[in-house]
């Protein structure tokens, strides 16, 4: 159901149910959650990719055991990380990589908009079909995504249910960028490995940053950032300088 690969310091998650699309059943939710909670936690670990199975990237919420369960649509409104898989992946503090394998639809829309960065195969798709359905979006996808594409386009995806290919998502600035089927996994797993060069407590501080940042107005979190930053930088010795700019010139020279 969840797969689950660790190699120097990046953990691969796997979303398993490829017969079902990946859909994100409460068995699968609550793994998914229990696996973010244990890496999270894992000093060996810096940096998540997350993928699934087969051809899709999870297909949202199990609507199969939402229509044989009488309660099962409270799961579009869970305030708890184990119901919520956005929630979860939200709450992790290490850097997210959503390696979009396939279709992401719905939940699983809402699932991808809260990785940190988006690396799409050319036969990703993404569609928002809760209006389709009759319901709205409880994971935060009628907010989320208008601060990503903005609203016009937000609304075009949202009102129609229609899907949009992984060359308009990067044209839209969706994802980051489209690579092949076969590039996928080693252009995510690349660049989950130069994240988790840089130390660990550095990359959690930065992504906080940003991901609180950008939640405030520009002001706001202007004075965020001094905030933060004023007593990590406080911490960092000439010495610690010099021995990572001797590194980064190295890297450079490499690249």
């Amino acid at each position: 159901m969840l797969l689950i690969e660790k190699n120097a310091g990046v953990a691969t998650v796997t979303l398993n149910r490829p017969e079902a699309m990946n859909a994100l059943s409460r068995a699968l939710r609550a793994a998914l959650h229990d696996a973010i909670v244990q890496l999270s936690a894992d000093d060996a670990v810096s940096v998540l990719v997350l993928t699934g199975a087969g051809r899709a990237f999870t297909a949202g919420l199990d609507l199969k055991e939402l229509g044989s369960d009488p309660n099962g649509m409270g799961a579009a409104n869970a305030t708890g990380a184990a119901e919520n898989p956005v929630l979860a992946l939200l709450q992790c503090p290490k850097p997210i990589i959503g390696a979009i394998n396939g279709v992401a639809i719905t939940g699983g829309f809402e699932v991808a908009l809260a990785c940190d960065v988006l690396i799409a195969s050319t036969e990703a798709r993404f569609a928002d079909t809760h209006a389709r359905v009759g319901i709205m979006p409880g994971w935060g996808l009628s907010q989320r995504l208008s601060r990503v594409i903005g609203p016009y386009r937000a609304k075009e995806l949202s009102l129609t249910g229609n899907f949009l290919d992984a060359r308009t998502a990067a044209d839209w600035g969706l994802v980051n960028r489209v690579v092949s089927p076969e590039a996928l996994m080693p252009t995510a797993l690349k660049l989950a490995a130069d994240m988790a060069t840089i130390p660990a407590e550095t990359l959690a501080t930065y992504k906080r940053i940003i991901d609180e940042g950008y939640a405030l107005p520009f002001g706001a979190a202007l004075k965020h950032e001094t905030d933060v930053s004023t007593p990590h930088n406080r911490a960092v010795t000439p010495e610690m300088v010099e021995a990572r700019r001797a590194a980064i010139q190295a890297r450079g020279r490499a690249q």
